[in-house]
């Protein structure tokens, strides 16, 4: 099922294998919407690592109890050939332009994690 011009939602299922949550598909949107944003702004494909998440696939990754990919809120991505630091640079530029929602950010050494909680968080 595509959710906008690039992306559909099989790139956002949990890594376990498990179906999507309805219940969670409004949220997908709304996250889908912010990162359409970012791709139409490089113009190059972004890689989903890891969007939602069950509680169960959260734990056994080890990832903070309280995750937005257990909602549906967050997503890893990489950009091919951008590094991380600048993928994140380029989406504060975006959030201070007005032109994406402000949210969780953070930059790994490989991948850079987005969630649209509606309050800054950086790491």
């Amino acid at each position: 099922m595509k959710l906008s011009k690039n992306f559909s939602l099989s790139e956002f299922a949990c890594n376990d294998g498990s179906e999507f949550p309805v219940e969670l598909m409004e949220n997908v949107k709304l996250l889908v919407e912010q990162l359409q944003v970012l791709r139409d702004h490089l113009n190059t494909p972004i890689k989903i690592n890891s969007g939602h998440r069950t509680k169960a696939h959260n734990k056994k990754i080890g990832g903070v109890r309280n995750s937005r990919h257990i909602t549906a809120e967050a997503a890893d991505i990489v950009v091919r050939g951008v590094p991380a630091d600048l993928v994140q640079e380029t989406i504060k530029q975006l959030i201070n332009d007005g032109k994406m929602k402000e949210g969780g950010l953070g930059s790994y050494l490989t991948f850079t994690h987005y969630d649209i909680r509606s309050k800054k968080a950086r790491w």
